[in-house]
């Protein structure tokens, strides 16, 4: 059975749970947006859910915005994925990108449910890194300047950590 997970805002007008076979809180992403939406030490981390599973309270108070995305040329396009949050206290919910609409991304920061312990982290998007970051690499951690090759399903599958 895969893991339901519960999440809501700071201030609780939203709430939400999907189910998730990939539950580990393993991947850091330290792209701007991310860093910038998410707060944190410097990165976001989130995790992959079935999309047709998604139960939400409090609709309503739930904000929806694509970031830009610029590039080194100085030109710009905007994002597919819908980055969704509390307009209430601001709280960054989760992500759902409808080129993978079986899949939405809830921000480990937002789950209320416990979360296994991940044996390891990946480190991605470290070129957009702020300047202040150090990341925290521990010892079986694996860095990437831009995405890693292996999906979120991928890592949980080959560590024996998919969720039936």
């Amino acid at each position: 059975m895969p893991v339901t997970l519960e999440g809501s805002c700071h201030c609780g007008a939203v709430s939400f749970s999907v189910e998730s076979h990939t539950p580990y809180p393993y991947q850091r992403c330290y792209c701007s947006i991310c860093r910038k939406t998410g707060g944190g030490g410097g990165y976001a981390i989130n995790i992959m859910g079935d999309a047709d599973t998604l139960k939400i309270e409090g609709a309503d108070a739930i904000g929806m915005f694509h970031a830009k995305l610029y590039e080194d040329d100085g030109s710009c396009e905007i994002s597919s994925g819908e980055r969704r949050f509390c307009t209430k206290c601001g709280s960054a919910l989760w992500v759902y990108d409808a080129a993978w609409p079986e899949l939405m991304h809830p921000f480990a920061s937002a789950i209320d449910t416990d979360l296994p312990v991940p044996p390891e982290s990946v480190h991605l998007l470290l070129a957009s890194k702020a300047s202040w970051v150090e990341p925290q690499v521990g010892p079986n951690d694996q860095c990437f300047e831009g995405y890693p090759n292996e999906s979120i399903e991928g890592w949980h599958k080959s560590r024996g950590l998919w969720v039936e």
